[in-house]
């Protein structure tokens, strides 16, 4: 897969194995956002594919934990974070315009927590109705090769919108915290550093999130391990899972396994093969 990318931070979330080999035919165009949108949006990912001879194109993806919105030609949604890995099937030709929100501004949104949220919402059913409004012009745009002016159209969008709350900038910084320091091990390490108490860390990452910190902590070791075993020389599991912070080697592959459906071992094999 080819891309090209903004100033700001990324996803860390990629995790096919060999992804410039496969994906070639797939370009992501990652663009930061402006000043304004900033409150709101992290990044922005605008995927455009050609698929030759009827084939297909799939990616599984450990996703940053936060909300997406996503409009294509034939849906607009915004999506919260998975518990797992996420994945779609590429065929034919295609775009979709993807918004990679602030871990804190969903549930402003949404009207409610996220824990109850269903995986995907409507744009119409949202709490903001100007990003409904504007589907039509960013389709517009993106089917013309003007990946610029659907930027300019959603954050259009956004300028009516309150400001995020003081509890959204809170879990910014909280999910932020978590990806920078690898030292942040344990859910009553986090509530310390933010000077909660565990329960209301947990209400509160849960309902702007969807999931809890102990699941957030979890999803950064995952992509961290993840990243370290696409190495051309991986560390040893041992080591990594000492690194990481589990208790031990069992402990790593099992929630390795779980969450991404192989062992570390095949991961790191079909990497290798895939390479």
């Amino acid at each position: 897969m080819t891309s090209s990318t903004a100033a700001g931070p990324l996803s860390k979330g990629r995790l096919t194995p060999g992804a410039d080999a496969i994906a070639a035919p797939v370009r992501i165009d990652r663009r930061a956002p402006g000043e304004e949108a900033a409150a709101f949006v992290r990044h922005y990912w605008l995927p455009r594919w050609s698929i030759p001879g009827g084939g297909s194109v799939r990616e599984a993806v450990l996703e940053y934990p936060t909300a997406n919105v996503v409009i294509e030609a034939g849906a607009a949604l915004l999506h919260r974070a998975s518990r797992g890995l996420s994945g779609r099937t590429l065929t034919g030709d295609g775009w979709a315009f993807g918004a990679m929100l602030l871990p804190g501004t969903a549930r402003q949104w949404v009207g409610g927590s996220l824990r109850s949220a269903p995986p995907a919402i409507p744009l119409n059913a949202l709490a903001a109705p100007d990003l409904a409004r504007v589907t039509g012009a960013v389709r517009e745009r993106l089917a013309d090769g003007d990946a610029e002016g659907a930027v300019a159209a959603f954050e259009d969008a956004l300028r009516g919108l309150p400001a995020p709350d003081a509890d959204a900038r809170l879990v910014d910084a909280i999910v932020a915290a978590v990806e920078s320091d690898r030292d942040l091990r344990r859910v009553e390490q986090l509530a310390d550093r933010f000077g909660l108490g565990v329960r209301r860390l947990q209400r509160l990452v849960a309902g702007h999130i969807g999931f809890g910190p102990k699941w957030l902590i979890q999803r950064y070791r995952l992509q961290e391990a993840a990243a370290a075993l696409r190495e051309p020389e991986p560390p040893t599991f041992a080591r990594l899972a000492a690194e990481l912070g589990y208790a031990d080697q069992a402990h790593f592959n099992r929630e390795f396994k779980a969450v991404v459906g192989v062992t570390p071992g095949a991961y790191a094999s079909e990497s290798r093969r895939e390479t």
